[in-house]
């Protein structure tokens, strides 16, 4: 990473965003520069924990109030950073709000994209350079669902079959038309589903860990057979460096985690694995509560990613169940920032994305 001297990072507030910038100030002497809009789940803590810990990290980070919606200010940002490395993150991901308030999803992830990257086409027209660089992250679920055999990769059909994956379909396909038509130096990754410390308590992992700390029902979507590739954030922010560093303009890196798992058996997991550390146990039959599937619930995902492997050698390092037990650990030790960041949100663990 030492050809970038000036990386922005859009939705850095967020939890893989925010893992990428703790790994860029440790491991880079880059200035960063963070764009985020700080919305209802947006947390600053981890960024503000390493730049306390020491005052280099604080000289070579900024933060910018900006939401990409707002083009005007977005432009003047931009120009004011004069980034070498774009990465972008910023979106709204979480599948039950998308159902709930599309709207703001198509915001967010498609204008707030095409803005991004108008901005970064009249940048480089101006500033043009061999190291300029964008990077569009994106999710496996664009693809749609899968069989029982099968998996995506690069080449995979796009089939989103919820507003959220809609949106980022919609964003994936103006970088590769804006790549196409205006010759600009992006790339396109999409990745598999993230865990880790740090990740807002409502996603399956976390929820599902509060709710066995709290002793209160978890909430299991159908049969609970839906079935997820995992892969852990320290994983996926060492490929999205990797690929910024060495990954080819105009070419687009499928990110897996090679650790398929049913929703049930992620949840079963879980419980064992706080059962083995907390010494109030829990009878995990008596917290299971089946209840009506998501609207248009996705079966399987599963992703390819021989082509990262082999042009560009990375590989997963983390096992799920090594990694799971890692992130359980942090969010028995962090209650007080789960709270927090709950109230923040106003969010009461309550299921989203019902239909009426």
């Amino acid at each position: 990473m030492n050809n970038f001297k000036r990386i922005l990072v859009t939705g850095g507030y967020g939890f893989i965003g925010s893992a990428v910038i703790r790994k860029l100030l440790r491991s880079t002497d880059a200035k960063i520069f963070n764009l985020d809009k700080f919305g209802s789940v947006s947390d600053d803590q981890s960024i503000h924990e390493i730049l306390n810990s020491d005052t280099k990290y604080k000289e070579r980070y900024s933060y910018f109030k900006v939401d990409l919606v707002d083009f005007s200010l977005l432009n003047s940002v931009f120009h004011q950073i004069n980034p070498d490395l774009v990465l972008h993150l910023a979106a709204e991901s979480h599948v039950d709000r998308s159902i709930d308030n599309p709207l703001q999803f198509l915001n967010s992830n498609i204008i707030g994209t095409y803005n991004l990257i108008e901005v970064f086409r009249n940048y480089f027209n101006k500033n043009k350079s061999h190291n300029l660089k964008l990077l569009h992250i994106s999710t496996d679920e664009v693809f749609g669902s899968l069989g029982k055999v099968g998996e995506f990769n690069e080449l995979t059909a796009y089939d989103p079959r919820s507003p959220y994956s809609a949106s980022k379909a919609c964003s994936d396909h103006l970088v590769r038309a804006w790549r196409h038509t205006y010759n600009l130096p992006f790339i396109i990754t999409n990745c598999s589903n993230n865990f880790g410390p740090w990740q807002f308590p409502e996603k399956l992992i976390p929820l599902t860990i509060q709710k066995i700390i709290n002793g209160n029902k978890i909430p299991i979507y159908g049969n609970g057979l839906q079935i997820r590739d995992w892969l852990y954030v320290e994983d996926h922010v060492n490929a999205l460096l990797l690929v910024s560093d060495k990954g080819v303009s105009g070419e687009d890196y499928c990110i897996g985690g090679k650790s398929e798992k049913t929703n049930i058996e992620v949840i079963k997991n879980i419980s064992s694995i706080i059962n083995s550390i907390l010494p109030k146990n829990h009878c995990l039959e008596n917290l299971i509560n089946y209840v009506p599937d998501r609207p248009g619930h996705d079966t399987r995902y599963a992703i390819n990613f021989k082509k990262i492997n082999e042009a560009l050698g990375w590989e997963p390092k983390y096992n799920f169940d090594n990694a799971l037990e890692i992130t359980i650990k942090w969010y028995i030790d962090n209650q007080e920032w789960c709270k927090k960041v709950l109230n923040k949100a106003n969010y009461k663990s309550q299921r989203l994305g019902l239909i009426n």
